[in-house]
């Protein structure tokens, strides 16, 4: 099911992944600008927003895409700059050259702007701004909901370093539901399954969490940890690309309490759509902090959940059983 579907995102995942690389190489401090909700958004945002929705929708034009970005704030005066730089990028780069350009730009960025239905995309063109102004880790998330199911995951991880390959490499974790989850090279055309780790005692596991603290209750982390006896220093790192290293082994537990200086904040589906479905279909389980699934059938956010936490079944009791003791639901 979905076949069609998962070549068409695959594509776009890998092409969208290999340009931010680009664009992060070449970037400078006036390359981005903050939204009214005082997050960053990047000339790599719009450029892989409009990439990525411009090859799906040629090739699925009945399945809306509901993604983060929209054109409105690019075409304010301010923001003149950032988008001349944007269309300097297009001109010269041939990889692009038939699929998104000057004339078409902001209708590219603006396909993305769907709302959510019994079938549609969910996308995030740069999950981890904040990491990529950085140079350091971020994703492209992809998804395909239908029936508030997430049916396929796509996460690209340009920058993602994983035993003793290169540095910088990068990676695509996939998954297809029912079909277990799979890694591959960036570069490749072939992938490899991939499990969550199998480790038993939780002192030998390791958290992965934000590398931006208010993203998180760090301090009732931090005590989870001391509960569970966990010796090994937490992976911070920002983006989806925490799923990845949970469903292949490089990391157990993956928790995001949320934060108690911002308790209605709710997580929106494209921060987590793709990753829950790779760590679920690797053998690992992904629910709210009070056990519940990871509901997407709310419109674009998880207003029925609380919290995250992705790990593997071993574990997953204890850590509820330690949340419950100090967070109420």
């Amino acid at each position: 099911m979905f076949e069609k579907e998962f070549e068409t995102g695959k594509k776009a995942v890998i092409m969208a992944g290999r340009l931010i690389r680009l664009v992060q190489q070449e970037l400078t401090s006036r390359d981005h600008f903050s939204k009214s909700d005082r997050s960053p958004v990047t000339i790599a945002d719009f450029l892989s927003q409009a990439l990525i929705c411009r090859i799906l929708k040629e090739a699925h034009p009945e399945i809306p895409i509901v993604a983060e970005e929209d054109s409105r704030e690019l075409k304010r005066d301010e923001n003149r700059p950032i988008l001349e730089r944007i269309i300097g990028f297009i001109g010269n780069n041939e990889a692009l050259s038939g699929t998104i350009d000057e004339d078409n730009l902001f209708e590219s960025i603006d396909m993305g702007v769907g709302s959510p239905s019994h079938l549609y995309w969910t996308l995030d063109p740069i999950d981890g701004t904040k990491g990529f102004l950085r140079g350091e880790q971020f994703a492209v998330a992809l998804a395909l909901i239908q029936n508030g199911i997430v049916e396929l995951g796509l996460l690209g991880c340009p920058n993602l370093e994983l035993g003793n390959h290169p540095r910088n490499k990068g990676y695509l974790f996939f998954a297809r539901r029912g079909q277990g989850a799979e890694i591959q090279d960036i570069t490749s055309s072939r992938g490899h399954s991939i499990q969550v780790s199998e480790k038993w005692y939780p002192e030998n596991m390791r958290f992965v969490q934000s590398y931006v603290s208010e993203h998180s209750d760090t301090g009732l982390q931090k005590k989870i940890a001391e509960i569970l006896k966990i010796k090994n220093p937490s992976i911070h790192l920002d983006s989806q690309v925490k799923y990845g290293l949970v469903a292949s082994g490089n990391a157990e537990i993956y928790l995001r309490i949320p934060n108690p200086r911002t308790p209605d904040y709710k997580e929106k589906i494209w921060d987590h759509a793709a990753g829950s479905l790779i760590v679920e279909e690797s053998g690992g389980v992904v629910t709210d902090i009070y056990g519940k699934k990871l509901d997407f059938s709310q419109g674009k956010t998880l207003k029925g959940n609380s919290g995250i936490l992705a790990t593997i079944p071993g574990v997953q009791g204890k850590i509820l059983e330690i949340i419950n003791r100090f967070v109420s639901g």
